[in-house]
């Protein structure tokens, strides 16, 4: 599954709703809301999490992945070490990250493509992107628009 930088992973991209997730996944495995009405659709096979924005016409803005396929500039993310995966990155350019730690894991933050790396035993286990909300402060949605 290819991550697209600031438009989401594989076929799906920000902004899609519902219908047209599962016109490209299928049926989710899972289907709820959070505490915020926010519809949540989980894919086990795809290890992938979707969320569609409630104060956006549940649009989907957000994407957590856990999948081995995961790869963004053709090399993988998912259990490798974060210094090899932050050499990746630097040599494409992404270089700041924000650093959180929260038991046994720590959270690398990038800010400009709205996504973290979850490490675990300094492993990469986790994927998170966001849709980028641009310089008017609205969302940037990728997924055109039917007219």
């Amino acid at each position: 599954m290819k991550i697209n930088l600031k438009s989401g992973i594989d076929k799906l991209l920000f902004g899609m709703k519902q219908n047209d997730v599962t016109a490209v996944l299928g049926k989710p495995d899972k289907n709820y809301k959070d505490e915020d009405d926010n519809v949540i659709f989980v894919y086990n096979a795809h290890k992938i999490r979707l969320t569609f924005y409630e104060e956006e016409d549940l649009k989907l803005g957000y994407l957590v992945a856990s999948s081995n396929d995961l790869e963004v500039f053709g090399f993988k993310l998912i259990g490798r070490k974060i210094a090899d995966v932050k050499k990746d990155f630097a040599a494409k350019g992404i270089t700041k990250y924000n650093q959180e730690t929260f038991d046994t894991f720590e959270n690398y933050f990038n800010e400009d493509n709205w996504f973290i790396l979850q490490t675990e035993f300094d492993e990469v286990v986790k994927f998170e992107i966001g849709a980028i909300i641009n310089n008017k402060d609205e969302f940037d949605w990728k997924f055109p628009v039917k007219k």
